[in-house]
């Protein structure tokens, strides 16, 4: 199967024209009229994931591994080494990123990780009602993604409405219409402003929030038929 016809199953699953402006989503290197025999699907790109796999395959990540414009490809340095690598294998690679945030992420997360309805959806931005005590929902959100402790802003001890963003949300506190809101690289001045207006944040991680990418795609990819393999993805911060 051609590039081009995995691309346009990926557009009619998520459509790349969902992405945000700053985003770099799509066909980033590659070919459309290459076939390709084999698909990995991971969260990011690094450089043991290129050393493990075949020639002339395609990679389906979540994070784009091309962020801005390139305006050299020095091969000692990130992103150009990783990208020589990968021109050497002919191995392609699509981003899905704020478009596959917006239509599967937010809502598997919410439904299949935590366990809670979704009751209303705006954008990046999933609602949940919940009606717990804060302190037991912060343990509860801690377990369904593995973080070693709940890291959080307690504005009040309890939690009727939720909001939910994967990743990286916080430049979204301002329009958050919640309780609580559970993001992820939460940073000490988006606590302090998150304490400022009397918002409960709990930090759920970046990786931790969105390493199930690959899960999600592998059911929509059995229907084309070709070998998808979800890689082993590991979180770039180790806890000691």
């Amino acid at each position: 199967m051609k590039i081009s016809e995995i691309y346009a199953f990926l557009d009619n699953l998520s459509p790349f024209e969902l992405q945000e402006s700053w985003d770099n989503s799509g066909l980033l290197l590659g070919d459309f009229n290459q076939e390709v025999k084999k698909i990995v699907l991971s969260i990011d790109v690094d450089e043991s994931l290129i050393d493990s796999m075949d020639n002339d395959t395609l990679l389906i990540t979540h994070h784009p591994l091309i962020f801005g414009g390139l305006k050299q490809l020095e091969f000692s340095k990130y992103p150009a080494n990783l990208i020589q690598k990968m021109i050497q294998k002919n191995i392609s690679n699509i981003a899905m990123h704020t478009n596959f945030d917006q239509t599967h992420l937010n809502e598997f997360v919410a439904t299949e990780v935590l366990g809670y309805k979704i009751a209303q959806k705006d954008g990046f931005v999933a609602y949940l009602d919940v009606d717990e005590e804060f302190d037991a929902f912060a343990k509860k959100v801690s377990l369904a993604f593995g973080l070693p402790h709940a890291r959080c802003v307690k504005s009040s001890n309890r939690v009727k409405r939720v909001a939910l963003t994967t990743g990286s949300g916080c430049s979204l506190l301002k329009s958050i219409d919640a309780d609580c809101f559970l993001t992820g690289d939460v940073k000490y001045h988006d606590a302090m402003e998150a304490k400022s207006i009397k918002l409960s944040l709990i930090d759920i991680g970046h990786f931790e929030s969105e390493h199930f990418f690959a899960q999600i795609l592998h059911r929509h990819l059995k229907i084309l038929g070709l070998e998808a393999i979800i890689s082993s993805s590991k979180n770039p911060f180790t806890y000691i």
